[in-house]
């Protein structure tokens, strides 16, 4: 029987501390979900290793310290709603609640969504609505959001999925150019979007979220 509370706490120590992420409330989150439980059993040993966590083909659990950096950046306060786009088997989203009033956690497999409910109400959380659907159409129905946090990597952003943000709201994603990314954060401010760069990081590109091709003639 493995010790996950300890691993949890090693995880906070060597991964997201010296990455210079303070803020209590997502240490607290970090220490306190169990994030064994939100990977497919088969890499539950890994849960707690500093990188990111395979779900399915094309999709992962972001490594911890990705995932506190982006929260970090985001500064999410206590009357906030958060769309979780891409929640996977709804770790991100348990993170999320502890520091938002509410969140959506969009997810398009449906195996994914079902079992990600059933988890949530495994440990008593709440403050998370799950919502199965294509993830590149956002959840327009539950907007519009304080902040949109997206579990994956995106050559572009469609217009659909930023239309659901707040007027000074936040958006953090994963932009990634071949192997490389870098998050950005983005500021909805008057309806414009400024776009700033937070840190490195990759992910694989979420399924919708790559750039459309152009062709020429």
């Amino acid at each position: 029987m493995s010790d996950y509370s300890a691993r949890r706490k090693i995880m906070v120590d060597t991964q997201v501390r010296p990455s210079d992420v303070t803020k209590f409330p997502i240490i607290d989150a970090m220490l306190s979900v169990p994030r064994e439980l939100f990977v497919p059993r088969a890499v539950k040993e890994s849960a707690y290793i500093g990188e990111n966590c395979n779900l399915t083909a094309g999709r992962v659990v972001l490594e911890p310290r990705t995932l506190a950096k982006m929260l970090d950046a985001l500064d999410i306060q206590r009357n906030e709603l958060v769309l979780d786009i891409g929640s996977g088997l709804g770790y991100s989203s348990a993170v999320i609640a502890r520091m938002a009033e509410a969140v959506v956690a969009l997810e398009e497999e449906s195996e994914f969504a079902s079992e990600a409910e059933g988890l949530l109400n495994e440990i008593g959380e709440d403050s998370v609505l799950v919502h199965s659907g294509a993830l590149v159409s956002g959840a327009a129905q539950h907007g519009p959001f304080d902040v949109i946090i997206l579990q994956g990597g995106v050559e572009q952003v469609p217009d659909g999925v930023l239309s659901q943000l707040k007027d000074g709201g936040r958006i953090a994603a994963i932009f990634m150019d071949g192997a490389l990314g870098e998050v950005r954060i983005g500021y909805k401010i008057n309806t414009f979007l400024n776009w700033r760069f937070a840190f490195n990081a990759g992910a694989p590109i979420l399924p919708g979220f790559e750039k459309t091709a152009v062709f020429a003639f």
